[in-house]
């Protein structure tokens, strides 16, 4: 597949209309320089499921998103359909297609606004802010790809392999045209736990996920800062499972689970 990218300076994707994207050199993965990398991907589909025949008297409270195959660097159409409508409870569903590939499938549960300040709460703690971790030079040296070279990465002193605390943050909107919705430009940047702390090597050991799911307790308040609390687990048989928290500058709100394929590392 020919690599096409958009020549806009700032933002992951450039509208084309009809559904269509073109990805600019932000989107380029860090597995391979022709695909694209998932974080951006998954905030795409986000968006396309929040857009499709939106309604204001419902939330998105869960994204779930199958990876399909390489997601080549290049135009992508997004097509969403309704499978269950509903008055409190509904279900959307979208794919990503490369060509004539479908890249990613993804389903999206929407629930309905109701008033529970009576009884809301969480268990999880709150994690040091950003202004508390320190830049990760290492972090942008560890992996390649235009958009990791486009993040910026706040780390925790006291992370470990496969345990820490990051924030990350970009100045490229999801879209060129500023137009996607904000739980889609919070969510643009949450792929990067599966990287940010990792048990191993990324040079000697490959881990991509092949899903990515996102359960939201709470909508975003700012979208600038996204907080994760990471833990990255590798079973002995080539399966691993990365698990954030997710954190806005306000706190928890919500959780991201991602499901690895763990393999040694291909030598050129």
């Amino acid at each position: 597949m020919t690599t096409t990218l958009s020549e806009q300076p700032r933002g992951f994707y450039e509208p084309l209309g009809d559904g269509m994207y073109r990805p600019t050199k932000h989107v380029q993965g860090a597995w391979r320089d022709t695909e694209q990398h998932m974080a951006p991907v998954a905030g795409l589909l986000t968006a396309a499921l929040q857009m499709h025949d939106h309604r204001e008297d419902m939330q998105t409270a869960r994204i779930s998103l199958e990876i399909c195959g390489v997601i080549d660097l290049t135009d992508t159409h997004v097509e969403t359909r309704t499978l269950r409508p509903g008055r409190t409870i509904e279900l959307v569903e979208g794919e990503a297609t490369i060509g004539d590939r479908v890249a990613i499938r993804g389903r999206s549960w929407r629930l309905a606004h109701n008033d529970t300040g009576e009884v809301a709460g969480h268990p999880y703690d709150a994690i040091p802010g950003h202004e508390e971790c320190a830049t990760v030079e290492p972090f942008l040296k560890s992996w390649p790809g235009g958009f990791i070279e486009q993040i910026d990465v706040r780390a925790h002193r006291d992370n470990k392999p496969g345990h820490g605390i990051v924030w990350v943050r970009s100045d490229n909107p999801l879209f060129t045209d500023g137009s996607a919705p904000a739980l889609a430009e919070f969510l643009r940047l949450a792929d990067c736990a599966n990287g940010s702390v990792p048990r191993t090597s990324p040079k000697v050991w490959m881990f991509p996920n092949v899903d990515w799911t996102a359960h939201i307790f709470r909508q975003p308040v700012d979208t600038e800062w996204l907080g994760l609390e990471i833990r990255q687990s590798f079973s002995n048989d080539g399966a691993g499972l990365t698990s954030s928290v997710l954190h806005d500058v306000e706190g928890p709100l919500g959780k991201l689970e991602q499901i690895l394929t763990v393999r040694p590392m291909p030598k050129s």
